[in-house]
């Protein structure tokens, strides 16, 4: 298995990543959002608008 960060070989302790270097990329990626997965539901689309109208950003 290879890291999905890097592609060198995964270590086991660090599995499926190479090192604590990608994982904490990784972790990044998921905190800012990066890894989304995309919904054509049109509810979801009206909640996060109405998310962006409060005034503090957050969902109820």
């Amino acid at each position: 298995m290879t890291c999905p960060i890097c592609a060198k070989p995964s270590d086991t302790r660090y599995r499926p990543f190479c090192s604590k270097r990608c994982a904490d990329i990784d972790l990044g990626k998921w905190i800012r959002g990066d890894y989304a997965v995309p919904s054509e539901d049109p509810e979801d689309a009206e909640r996060a608008l109405d998310e962006l109208d409060r005034p503090d950003g957050k969902p109820h």
